[in-house]
């Protein structure tokens, strides 16, 4: 049945589970009022369908389509939801007010959703009966990773990126703490103040995680430390970054059931795990698997499927650019077909992303190899960094094209550039791109920074090319003005 929390406040709208809700999850009761009694009833909170099932529209669709790795197929954009339209041309209202709220804007109700679930527990859970102190504790400190993760997601779409000189005066996500739904006032304090409190969230949750947790849908400690690793680089701190960068590494390799990477040369070779290709759907790939946890340390996935309640896939392809940055024996190109969204080929030549109807967000062991490489690179550890991207590159080509090329693998800025690329690689048309654009922003290197593309092209039937370019303010989304309504004197983004 579903269920609905009308919030006259900044919450708004939030849905308390998500399309339907199993009997197997608790409800979430606002006004104060408590269906949740014991420890083992907030445990089973934990297990909330949202934290790890996101659905169309919301997570990785609003960036999928904001990312500057992408272009588009006409025809196909104008079958999409007018969201998925807008988003690409970087529209500076991208939520109108005759909007649905719901339908139209699940990036923000879906994640407040969670943060009141996450702060009903960790507000809760040590007063509940029949659990231990430790069990207690452990609940809230998932609790609390949790709602850092939602509010790093959201801080990456409504706040200016991270910029040390600036980020005590540019506005930040409003900081919410209570699961009360009668509070009618959220302020927005500063980007400063937004993560100081993930954070503050991720370092007292490391203590009292589990090494490893009864499903990986859940928070364990690797996760919690990966997470704090990439909030710290992207905060451009990557000597605070490494040490949880490493510390996650360490405690998945003490954990008795750890995830790996799939080899593509074995799961695409005869007999592999990957095939057959569907000339439809693609490879047999986790993309395609929403249960297929092998590589992820923290799942989490969206639904990304052609127009529906969402800014759907349909005319999304990787841009000519894009295309150029994988070797010819790169077996992750067989994760893109250069057809239309229904199968037609594309004489152009222009490559989709048919695997990936299922993005994985939360943290994946291919994304920690590349952050640890990352901020090693960073720190002017140059070796250190070539074995980790190295690493993950042997497991996606033939061992024969993976190395790092000499002239990059000895020069830290070519060698920066050369792992912002293989996220691409990794991670195109998946919405990554989006969050490591608003970061190359504000780099310090110019050299790096120029690495931001800011076009969009999209081509008719007859590949004529419309381009649209990105303003630098269009690096932070505007709140819907459903929202503003609601919280009169809060101030907008430009």
């Amino acid at each position: 049945m579903k269920k609905y929390i009308k919030i006259t406040s900044f919450l708004i709208i939030l849905v308390t589970s998500l399309m339907s809700c199993s009997t197997d999850f608790l409800d979430v009761v606002p006004q104060g009022s408590q269906l949740a009694v014991t420890t083992n009833d907030y445990d089973l909170l934990m297990n909330y369908k949202s934290f790890y099932y996101y659905e169309a529209g919301g997570a990785t669709q609003v960036p999928l389509w904001l990312g500057d790795e992408i272009s588009a197929n006409g025809t196909d954009l104008n079958s999409n939801n007018v969201l998925a339209q807008r988003l690409f041309r970087w529209d500076d209202v991208i939520y109108q007010p005759s909007d649905d709220s719901f339908s139209m804007n699940r990036d923000l109700s879906l994640g407040l959703g969670n943060i009141y679930t996450c702060n009903k527990i960790i507000n809760e859970v040590m007063n509940s009966t029949e659990g231990t102190e430790a069990q207690k504790k452990s609940l809230k400190a998932e609790a609390m990773a949790t709602r850092a993760f939602e509010n790093f997601l959201l801080v990456n779409l409504y706040a200016k990126p991270y910029k040390a000189s600036s980020a005590a005066t540019d506005l930040g996500f409003p900081v919410i703490t209570t699961a009360d739904a009668t509070l009618k006032t959220f302020e927005r304090g500063t980007v400063q103040q937004t993560y100081d409190f993930i954070i503050s969230d991720l370092t007292q949750a490391i203590t009292d995680l589990p090494l490893q947790n009864t499903i990986r849908t859940r928070m364990s400690k690797p996760a919690a430390e990966g997470l704090l690793g990439k909030v710290y680089l992207f905060m451009g701190k990557y000597t605070e970054a490494l040490p949880y960068l490493n510390a996650a590494f360490n405690d998945l390799q003490a954990s008795s059931t750890t995830p790996k990477l799939y080899d593509y040369n074995v799961e695409f070779a005869a007999g592999g795990s990957f095939l057959p290709i569907d000339s439809y759907s693609g490879p047999n790939a986790p993309g395609n698997n929403k249960n297929d946890l092998t590589e992820s340390i923290l799942s989490k996935v969206c639904y990304n499927p052609f127009s529906g309640n969402g800014p759907g896939i349909n005319g999304s392809a990787i841009s000519n650019e894009t295309a150029a940055l994988y070797e010819p024996g790169d077996l992750r190109l067989n994760m893109y077909s250069a057809t239309y969204q229904y199968g037609d080929t594309n004489p152009y030549g222009r490559l989709r992303k048919y695997a990936a109807q299922y993005t994985r967000f939360g943290l994946e062991l291919s994304e920690l190899y590349l952050l640890r490489s990352e901020c090693k690179a960073r720190l002017n550890d140059l070796s250190g960094a070539v074995t980790d991207v190295e690493t993950l590159r042997k497991n996606r080509m033939p061992v024969a094209v993976a190395s790092v090329p000499s002239n990059i693998a000895g020069d830290q800025v070519s060698l920066i550039k050369f792992i912002l690329e293989e996220r691409i690689r990794e991670f195109a048309n998946e919405g990554y791109r989006w969050f490591d654009m608003r970061r190359i922003s504000v780099d310090s290197n110019a050299a790096i920074a120029a690495t931001l593309k800011t076009t969009h092209t999209v081509y008719d039937d007859s590949n004529v090319a419309t381009v649209y370019t990105l303003r630098p303010e269009r690096l932070t989304l505007r709140f819907p003005q459903t929202y503003m309504n609601a919280n009169p004197g809060m101030q907008n983004n430009q």
